[in-house]
């Protein structure tokens, strides 16, 4: 049985990119056909399929039981136990994470990647531990390796934090992760909330609320360099994720994530 909780180290993709002169994939990033029939063209998608988008400022309490903001209440809840239920997943605006703190998020992010390897080579993964810089689930040295480089901490609860693989450059890193973390807290423990409240089972909101609130926040960031043969290989191979609630920003301008519905590839900004 693999062990998902660790990672065989590998060569970074980054530096294979930057040594230059790279303008063939090597074979072992080469995916297999079967693994690229998840993948298409945008021109291939059925753009009839629109990522559905919650509005959680209409998710607020209502201000009277005779305000139409009750029926707009009503109504988005609606759209998101719709979208839990026939894509689960969805887009989300008026979520309330501060664009500070995303801003702040995404430019130390940025500033770590590009780094020198020796530099971000300071907050490596460790023998037994998907923790810190590096790939994951490298479980075998013949396996095909994914068009990525990545760090993964644990943010919260505090005491769970191993800050030895806290990078501490860029300087602002660890400010930034902590304020983006707990403001992501706080957005799961209101999206867990709506969730409930969608389904009509109120009286079970406190026990919900209480269990993401005080329940485990992982963060991976990761980074996807040029590529020569973009369509041989994959930045994160089709997967779904085993954690109560995934929130997903992109850094970029260049949109790339692809969710899935009914065989149906979408890509979908955020």
């Amino acid at each position: 049985m693999q062990n998902l909780d660790t990672s065989l180290p590998v060569p970074s993709v980054q530096e294979l990119v930057r040594n230059g002169g790279l303008d063939a994939v090597p074979l072992r990033y080469i995916m297999d056909r079967d693994d690229h029939d998840h993948d298409h063209d945008s021109s291939e998608f059925d753009h009839r399929l629109a990522v559905p988008c919650i509005d959680m400022a209409h998710l607020l309490p209502a201000v009277s039981s005779f305000s139409s903001s009750v029926q707009q209440q009503s109504s988005e809840l609606l759209k998101l136990r719709s979208a839990s239920r026939d894509w689960g997943l969805f887009q989300i605006i008026n979520h309330g994470v501060s664009q500070e703190s995303l801003t702040q998020m995404r430019d130390v992010v940025q500033g770590f990647f590009e780094l020198p390897l020796e530099e971000k080579k300071r907050w490596a993964q460790r023998s037994g531990s998907l923790e810190g810089y590096g790939q994951a689930f490298v479980t075998s040295e013949d396996q095909k390796l994914e068009w990525c480089d990545m760090i993964f901490l644990k943010a919260l609860p505090a005491n769970s934090r191993n800050l030895d693989l806290w990078p501490q450059n860029p300087p602002h890193f660890r400010s930034a992760l902590e304020i983006y973390s707990e403001e992501m807290r706080q957005l799961a423990a209101r999206l867990v909330k709506f969730l409930v409240m969608g389904l009509g089972i109120q009286q079970e909101i406190e026990k919900y609320s209480d269990a993401f609130n005080g329940g485990n926040f992982d963060v991976r960031m990761n980074c996807y360099p040029t590529c020569p043969e973009p369509e041989k290989v994959m930045g994160i191979s089709p997967h779904a994720d085993m954690s109560g609630i995934t929130m997903l920003v992109e850094c970029g301008d260049m949109p790339g994530l692809q969710a899935s519905k009914t065989g149906s590839g979408s890509p979908f900004p955020l």
